[in-house]
């Protein structure tokens, strides 16, 4: 519950605007603010967090390719499997921080797997709404591991993070 109060501005604004990259800066008060990471390693790990880290959108596309393959009866075998998965992390690290930019990168993964392009076409009316669930997972992936971090290196002010837990049992 502590991370979550921590991080609960980082996540609903990402939620918002469906952008890491827009959501750094409310990411980084966070972090700093109510989880006691210190600015060298929140701004190291976020700003490379917001870069790299799209586990959401690879999962996306991973399951967007898999649905679609259903709908258009294409049988994946397990190599066809495989190189959804690789192409979707792939895909994923290369996907800028910025709102739907997951369903252009689709168009990649459904090529590899030999699924029909017109495909997005079914997915295109809620990626909005898919868009800001795999934002919040990125986002909060980025803090949890930025306190992972701070912990081993022992950037991790203890105060501020026993304060923000300290408030939660008051409420």
């Amino acid at each position: 519950f502590h991370y979550f109060r921590g991080v609960v501005d980082a996540f609903l604004f990402a939620f918002s605007t469906s952008s890491s990259s827009a959501t750094l800066p409310v990411s980084m008060r966070c972090a700093e603010d109510s989880l006691g990471i210190s600015p060298n390693v929140a701004s190291f790990s976020l700003p490379l967090g917001a870069t790299i880290n799209m586990d959401g959108t690879a999962l996306y596309q991973g399951i967007c390719a898999a649905f679609l393959a259903q709908i258009y009866g294409v049988e994946l075998e397990l190599p066809q499997y495989a190189m959804i998965v690789t192409t979707s992390c792939l895909g994923a690290i290369g996907t800028a921080g910025i709102p739907s930019a997951g369903l252009i990168a689709l168009a990649m993964v459904l090529k590899v797997g030999g699924i029909p392009l017109e495909g997005i076409a079914f997915i295109a009316g809620v990626d909005r709404i898919l868009d800001m669930a795999r934002t919040s997972v990125n986002v909060s992936g980025d803090l949890a591991v930025s306190i992972v971090v701070a912990k081993s290196e022992n950037e991790l002010n203890t105060e501020i993070y026993n304060k923000t837990l300290h408030i939660i049992y008051e409420n």
